[in-house]
């Protein structure tokens, strides 16, 4: 006894993680000493695994990232290095060197590039916020800690000002 059916057989398809939340500067501007790049919204804590998806669009954009350096106050586990596409990139960490909210990418053809790094718990409408504020054009000269201490500051005066239903009411 046979049986036919209408639908195709299942197949097996490869799991591919989710793209990295990136905010980046237009490329025609002239870069400063210290001065952000973009802004990275992570989904979590694990620097080896969301450095995957944050190569995935900076290589192309910038050439092959080899090297990184983070602050370790908001990353639990700081491996020496991390198998990114193939390739190794070297990672390291510098408490008072880095900004708390800054990651540090280096890359051999292509050169330096900072990023503020938005914590993954952070909800939609901050990240958002940060994410414009740090990629905007207009030759910003704010620090990452700077952008994530006024944000934190306009997110708690909205929450808890008048006409809210919160606790300034």
């Amino acid at each position: 006894m046979s049986a036919t059916t209408d639908r195709p057989p299942l197949r097996a398809v490869p799991f591919r993680a989710p793209t990295a939340r990136l905010a980046l500067k237009p490329e025609s501007r002239s870069r400063r000493p210290g001065e952000l790049d973009g802004a990275w919204w992570p989904r979590s804590r694990d620097l080896a695994s969301e450095l995957s998806a944050l190569a995935d669009v900076l290589d192309p954009l910038w050439g092959r990232i080899t090297r990184i350096a983070v602050n370790p106050l908001h990353w639990p586990v700081i491996p020496r290095k991390v198998i990114v596409n193939g390739h190794v990139v070297n990672a390291g960490w510098f408490t008072s060197e880095l900004d708390p909210h800054r990651i540090l990418l280096l890359s051999y053809t292509a050169g330096r590039w900072d990023l503020l790094v938005i914590p993954p718990e952070t909800g939609a409408p901050s990240a958002a916020r940060l994410l414009a504020a740090a990629s905007a054009g207009a030759g910003s000269q704010l620090t990452a800690t700077v952008l994530m201490t006024a944000e934190q500051a306009a997110d708690a005066s909205s929450s808890y000002g008048p006409g809210t239903g919160r606790l300034g009411d």
